[in-house]
């Protein structure tokens, strides 16, 4: 189902995602090597509850963890674990929480150490397909403008588009409609309405789109073992220009003093 928010919906989104926000700077702060993935996930549910909130994605739909931790060539839904983190790595930290009632959901890949120039080039331009989708959630548009311009960007660097995963609406339940993917043609798709709320995600690969999944039924890995990104927001769409509910710069803040 598709739930258009009200003002006073959103402004409630805005909370629970400037929370998340937050927690992956606090995740930020602690992410180096020598830490396990596990430590990592500890660090956030201490900050989320401490802020008078719930882990989102604990339980849900029997997700262990509060953090999803995805490192290299793991391209979401990791589960924390004693993974040691090594200089060279890449993480993607996926966090959901819920204040008042209403999720939060934003990810951010991080570097570990030094990075492979190639492999911080992939993180650079997912960023980017992020902030190109972003500019098409305005109402009038459709769901795939923002497709569109995700795909055109990442392919753009000569990286390919995971298929099988897709940005979703968000309200009082995690996965709203409509679906988001990160791929498609312009003028195709529910056409977005004012204060519709979704979760822009792309999740781009180094070599091919293809994934499988872990024996552990929720880690998605890339075909070939190459690194994948993955940056996510939370967008209120509105007339203009899209509503940020979520920010990286707190992040960026840590990762200058870290």
């Amino acid at each position: 189902m598709i739930y258009i928010k009200t003002d006073a919906e959103v402004e409630l989104l805005r909370a629970s995602n400037m929370l998340v926000s937050k927690t992956l700077a606090e995740v930020a702060g602690h992410i180096r090597a020598g830490v396990t993935t596990l430590q990592l996930d500890s660090i956030a549910e201490t900050f989320i509850r401490d802020n008078g909130a719930l882990p989102g994605f604990k339980g849900y739909a029997g997700f262990p963890n509060t953090l999803c931790t995805s490192v290299n060539d793991e391209v979401v839904h990791g589960i924390p674990s004693a993974y040691t983190l090594k200089d060279g790595d890449i993480i993607s930290v996926d966090c959901g929480v819920i204040l008042d009632g209403y999720y939060g959901d934003s990810a951010f890949t991080f570097t570990v150490g030094e990075v492979k120039p190639e492999v911080i080039r992939l993180l650079v331009y997912t960023r980017a397909s992020l902030e190109a989708g972003v500019k098409e959630a305005v109402a009038c548009n459709r769901v795939g403008d923002i497709s569109h311009a995700v795909q055109s960007k990442a392919e753009s660097g000569g990286y390919s588009v995971v298929r099988t995963l897709v940005g979703h609406g968000i309200g009082k339940h995690l996965h709203e409609g409509p679906e988001v993917p990160n791929f498609g043609r312009r003028g195709t798709g529910v056409r977005m309405e004012k204060n519709l709320v979704i979760c822009i995600e792309p999740m781009i690969n180094f070599g091919t789109k293809h994934t499988h999944v872990n024996s552990d039924g929720w880690t998605v890995r890339t075909g070939d073992g190459k690194p994948s990104a993955h940056f996510e927001y939370a967008v209120a769409v509105r007339e203009g220009k899209a509503d940020l509910l979520t920010t990286f710069e707190f992040i960026d803040e840590v990762l200058k003093i870290r």
